[in-house]
C-alpha cells in the first residue's frame, strides 16, 4: 500500500471523506462556471427561441395585430394540409439522398487529401473554395449557368453540339430536384471532406503497418482498418448531413422558390411561405417545431443506434 493513497476505506477519519466531497463539489462548480458562457449562449439563442416557437404554435398572429390563443387549431391544420405533407416528404428525401451522395464522396476525398504529398494539399485548398463562398452568391452563379436560353450550359450545348446539356434544369419537374441535390453536394462535400481528412490522419500508422505485414491489400486495409476507425467520424458526419439537410432554404429560394410543381418545396421553404407570405406565424411556428423535433429525433436515434454517446476509444473495431 502506498503512503500517498487517497482511497477512502472503512474507518478512515470523517475529515478525509469530507475533504474529498468538498474537492468534488469545487471541481463541479468550476466545470459549471467554465461552461456557463456556452450554456448562456445556448439558452439565449436556442432554447428560448424554441420555447417561443412552441408557445406561438398555439396562437394566431399576423405580426400587426395582437397574439390570440388558438389552442390546437394550427396543429389540426397541419394534419389536413397536403402541401405540408408533401414538403415534409421532400425534406426527408432530400436529406436521405444528400447522405447517400455526399458520404462516399466526402470519405473518398478525405482519405485522399489526408496524404502528406504536397499536390494533395494544393488540390484540397482549391477544392474547398465553394465552402468559403456565400450560398446566395453561389445560387446566383448557378442560376446564370443553368438558365435555359442564355445560360452557360445552353451556350456549351449549342457551340459544342452537346444536345443533352440543353435542358430546362430549373424548370423540369423530373430534373430540378436532382439538380438541387447536385448543387448542395458540390457546395458542402468539402466540409465533410475535412472531417474525414482529420479522422484518417488520427488513425495510428502502426495499424496499417501491422496489417501490411499480414499481407493485406488496399481493399482489405480499407475495410479492416480505415472504415472501422472512421465509424465515429461517419456518425458525426451523418448527423451533420441529415440535420443540415433539414434546413436547406437559401439555395432553393433563389433557384426555384419551391417549384416547379412543388417538387423542391421543402419544409423550411413552406414555413417561410406560410409565415412571411401569408403572415400566419402561428401555423409557421408549427412547421418550425416539427422541423426542429425532426432534427433532434434524427440525432438522438443515430446516437442511440450507433453507440456514439458511449464511445470509449478511437481505436475500436479492429478485427
Amino acid at each position: 500500500m502506498s503512503v500517498g493513497s487517497a482511497a477512502v476505506r472503512p474507518g478512515s477519519p470523517p475529515a478525509v471523506g469530507a475533504r474529498m466531497r468538498s474537492g468534488g463539489a469545487q471541481r463541479l462548480a468550476a466545470d459549471i462556471l467554465g461552461l456557463s458562457p456556452a450554456l448562456l449562449l445556448y439558452g439565449v439563442f436556442i432554447v428560448v427561441p424554441m420555447l417561443f416557437a412552441l408557445v406561438l404554435s398555439f396562437t394566431r398572429w399576423n405580426v400587426v395585430g395582437p397574439i390570440r390563443w388558438a389552442g390546437f387549431a394550427n396543429w389540426q391544420l397541419l394534419f389536413s394540409d397536403p402541401l405540408a405533407h408533401g414538403a415534409l416528404l421532400t425534406t426527408i428525401e432530400l436529406a436521405g439522398l444528400s447522405w447517400v451522395v455526399q458520404t462516399p464522396l466526402a470519405m473518398a476525398l478525405g482519405i485522399f487529401i489526408a496524404g502528406r504529398q504536397r499536390y494533395r494539399a494544393v488540390y484540397a485548398s482549391i477544392y474547398l473554395l465553394p465552402l468559403l463562398m456565400s450560398t446566395a452568391a453561389l445560387a446566383l452563379m448557378w442560376q446564370g449557368v443553368l438558365a435555359p436560353t442564355f445560360g452557360g450550359m445552353a451556350f456549351i450545348a449549342r457551340n459544342l453540339h452537346l444536345g443533352f446539356l440543353d435542358q430546362n434544369w430549373l424548370g423540369d419537374p423530373r430534373l430540378t430536384f436532382y439538380v438541387i441535390i447536385g448543387l448542395v453536394t458540390w457546395q458542402f462535400v468539402p466540409l465533410h471532406t475535412l472531417l474525414y481528412q482529420a479522422g484518417r490522419r488520427a488513425i495510428p500508422n502502426e495499424l496499417y503497418e501491422a496489417i501490411r505485414i499480414d499481407g493485406a491489400g488496399p481493399l482489405q486495409t480499407f475495410f479492416y482498418v480505415t472504415l472501422p476507425q472512421l465509424r465515429y467520424t461517419i456518425v458525426t458526419d451523418t448527423i451533420l448531413i441529415l440535420t443540415g439537410s433539414l434546413t436547406y432554404f437559401d439555395i432553393i429560394y433563389i433557384l426555384t422558390q419551391g417549384g416547379p410543381a412543388n417538387t423542391t418545396l421543402v419544409l423550411a421553404m413552406d414555413m417561410y411561405n406560410v409565415g412571411f407570405a401569408q403572415t400566419l406565424f402561428g401555423y409557421a411556428s408549427v412547421l418550425a417545431v416539427v422541423l426542429g423535433a425532426l432534427g433532434i429525433a434524427v440525432a438522438l436515434v443515430l446516437v442511440r443506434l450507433t453507440g456514439f454517446g458511449s464511445m470509449r476509444s478511437g481505436q475500436e473495431g479492429i478485427s
